[in-house]
């Protein structure tokens, strides 16, 4: 049952409202599941949180993850390879997977969003081996309490059709597109509010076919869900395009309907001028992923160009078996560094990076009714103690990307204490992690 929670004294709310208002000592009270009051002094009936010394947020967004690679992070092999190579290690890895380690993995995977302020993930799944399914994931969200974006995604083309999977780790096209319409029929809720959605989710031009990228296009719209793929990640990738399409890889999606904001595309590091454009006109979502980028020497994507440009970009941790981690905030100030890398010092600042965070994935997502904290959206708020030794000096707290946590004091979605003092509140969060690393030695042994 929805109850009502105030808020009090939040030494600043950076509410990512369409003004961009930031409010000092002052208070949020949630209502149902959603945002009824932001102002001063308000009253309420229900349980009052403290949030003096505190930066209040909204939830952060993650468009982009592998859940499934949080048991196998740091693999021998892997650590220093490029993207091709990297997957060539892992593979026969993931293929002795099987629904405990889906699920386990995804347990393990949104506590560590949840820990690092994150309300709402996406999850890219494209891989089932041994029984695994994408309830696998569906289940450990709600048993977390996170808001989730569940993809189904799919590799169709193995190696002895010259494509870069094991054919163990590959699936009919048939299969796919029917466990597509499956699980979007069983749990797509595309109502305000929805804790739960589904997509169609092809995992990238390089594991599957021509075909099965247009009509997995096809069947996403008429069930009116949403379409997520990897693009343009590195060179490598580019290079594939231009040998096996004849075109870069945005001329490809948009050939094959994989264009508009319906859609999201994952990394986008090698896009080029004219790319950029065609997603900005479409109204294409990038979903950046700035550590797995460096982590796997990718490149820097051009998140100045693309938003300034008008293209809708969010953040995406990627699966932890690139990335390392998965803490969303990281992210956000990974991206921020990045950009003055690439451009210069004054090419991003802190705040731009935590929109990015949070109202911009919100927007990749089709999520309009999160991001922000504003009267009627979605209660889903990130609470930052902005009192300890991490940002002791700092002149403006509300900076928390360059001087402030990496963990949250306590995390609501829909309302719902998900983090309360530093501590996961829906589950046993120190068994979860030995159960996890019991199977992670029995995959290495």
């Amino acid at each position: 049952m929805k109850t009502e929670k105030l808020i009090r004294n939040a030494d600043c709310i950076l509410t990512m409202n369409d003004d961009r208002t930031e409010l000092a000592g002052a208070d949020i009270r949630l209502k149902n599941g959603v945002i009824a009051e932001v102002g001063h002094a308000l009253s309420s009936t229900g349980e009052t949180i403290d949030a003096r010394g505190c930066v209040v947020t909204p939830g952060l967004v993650n468009t982009h993850h592998h859940l499934y690679q949080t048991l196998t992070r740091a693999v021998p092999g892997g650590q220093d390879a490029l993207l091709f190579g990297w997957l060539k290690t892992l593979y026969p890895i993931w293929s002795r997977f099987g629904p405990d380690e889906m699920r386990v993995s995804a347990l393990v995977g949104l506590a560590e969003l949840a820990l690092s302020g994150c309300t709402l993930s996406s999850d890219h799944l494209y891989l089932y081996p041994n029984g695994a399914r994408l309830e696998d994931t569906i289940d450990a969200a709600r048993e977390i309490g996170l808001r989730f974006h569940a993809t189904r995604g799919a590799m169709s083309i193995g190696e002895s059709s010259g494509g870069l999977p094991p054919d163990s780790l590959v699936e009919s096209e048939s299969t796919i597109l029917d466990d597509c319409i499956r699980v979007i029929d069983a749990h797509h809720d595309p109502e305000v509010g929805s804790m739960l959605r589904v997509g169609v989710a092809p995992c990238s031009p390089f594991s599957v076919s021509r075909e099965l990228m247009r009509d997995a296009a096809l069947l996403a719209r008429d069930k009116g869900v949403m379409m997520h793929t990897h693009l343009a990640e590195n060179d490598e990738d580019i290079a594939y395009s231009m040998a096996q399409f004849g075109c870069r890889p945005g001329q490809y999606a948009e050939d094959l309907g994989w264009t508009g904001d319906d859609v999201w595309h994952a990394h986008c590091v090698k896009l080029d001028s004219s790319e950029i454009d065609l997603f900005a006109r479409s109204r294409t979502g990038v979903a950046h992923c700035p550590c797995s980028n460096c982590r796997l020497g990718s490149g820097i994507a051009p998140v100045r160009a693309m938003r300034d440009r008008g293209v809708n970009v969010g953040l995406g941790v990627d699966g932890s078996a690139s990335n390392d981690s998965g803490n969303i905030v990281s992210e956000a100030r990974q991206a921020m560094l990045l950009q003055r890398v690439a451009a210069g010092a004054n090419k991003m600042s802190a705040r731009e990076a935590l929109e990015i965070a949070t109202r911009g994935g919100a927007e990749v997502l089709g999520r309009h009714d999160c991001g922000r904290i504003s009267v009627g959206k979605r209660a889903d708020i990130a609470i930052w103690d902005v009192s300890g030794v991490c940002t002791a000096g700092s002149w403006d707290p509300a900076a928390i990307l360059l001087a402030g946590p990496t963990q949250v004091r306590d995390l609501f979605v829909e309302g719902r204490q998900v983090v309360r003092d530093g501590l996961i509140t829906t589950i046993d969060l120190p068994r979860v992690i030995e159960t996890q690393n019991l199977l992670a030695k029995a995959l290495r042994a």
